[in-house]
C-alpha cells in the first residue's frame, strides 16, 4: 500500500485509518468496492470497531461511500464529484498561490516536489506527489481557513487524478503545466501564475468530465 504519512499512527483507529485510505489511493481497493469490517478487520489483525471508526472517517473526507442496504463501498469517480470538488479548487487555490506570491512565501519545497516528479512514474505515488506540490503552492496564502478547506479536498483530489489518469495519462503535460506556474510565482508574477494554475486546474476537469458518467 501506498500512502503519504507525516508521522506514524498514533492510535489502532488511525492505523486502520491510513491502511485503508493507503488502499483506495494506491488503488488496492477499487472505485465501488465493498469495504466489508470483518475482512478489513481480519487483514489488518484488528477487532472491527477500530475499522468502524475509520470508515465513518473515510465517508466524512468523500473516499468512502456509506449505504444503510449495502454498507460501505468506495468511493466512485463520477462526473458529479469532480465539479463539485473542482469548482472550489478553481475559486479557491488560484487565489491562495497569489496571495503566498505576494506575501513573498518560500517556495523551495515546491521545487523539490517538482523535480521528484519529473524521476516519478508510478501513478499512484504520482498523485501524492501532485497533490503535496498543490499545497506547497498555497499553504503560505496566510488564511487558515482557505488552507483548511483546500486541505480538506486533498484526498478526493488525488483519487479523482487517480481516476483521470486511468482514462488517458496526462501527467507529463501536468508536469510541464506545474513548472510555468512555479517559475511565474518564483519570479513574483502572482497574477499569472493564479491564471495559470486557474487553467490547469480547469482544463483537467474539463477533460474529465467528459469521459465520466453523470452520477455512480
Amino acid at each position: 500500500m501506498i500512502y503519504e504519512r507525516a508521522a506514524p499512527p498514533a492510535s489502532r483507529t488511525d492505523f486502520v485509518l491510513e491502511s485503508i485510505k493507503a488502499g483506495i489511493l494506491g488503488g488496492e481497493l477499487r472505485p465501488g468496492q465493498p469495504l466489508v469490517e470483518a475482512e478489513l478487520a481480519e487483514r489488518l489483525a484488528v477487532s472491527k470497531t477500530p475499522v468502524r471508526e475509520a470508515l465513518k472517517t473515510l465517508a466524512g473526507t468523500g473516499l468512502v461511500v456509506m449505504s444503510p442496504y449495502k454498507g460501505a463501498s468506495v468511493r466512485v469517480v463520477d462526473a458529479e464529484l469532480v465539479t463539485a470538488v473542482y469548482e472550489v479548487r478553481v475559486v479557491l487555490e488560484p487565489e491562495a498561490l497569489r496571495r503566498s506570491v505576494l506575501r513573498g512565501a518560500d517556495l523551495g519545497a515546491a521545487r523539490a516536489t517538482l523535480a521528484e516528479a519529473e524521476r516519478e512514474t508510478e501513478p499512484a505515488r504520482l498523485s501524492l506527489i501532485n497533490r503535496r506540490f498543490h499545497r506547497e503552492l498555497y499553504t503560505g496564502c496566510g488564511n487558515r481557513l482557505m488552507i483548511g478547506i483546500l486541505d480538506g479536498l486533498r484526498d478526493q483530489t488525488a483519487l479523482i487524478t487517480i481516476a483521470g489518469w486511468g482514462i488517458q495519462p496526462t501527467w507529463p503535460a501536468e508536469i510541464a503545466e506545474h513548472g510555468a506556474m512555479l517559475a511565474a510565482a518564483e519570479d513574483g508574477a502572482a497574477d499569472r501564475a493564479a491564471d495559470l494554475l486557474r487553467r490547469h486546474i480547469q482544463r483537467f476537469a474539463d477533460r474529465l468530465i467528459e469521459e465520466l458518467p453523470d452520477d455512480a
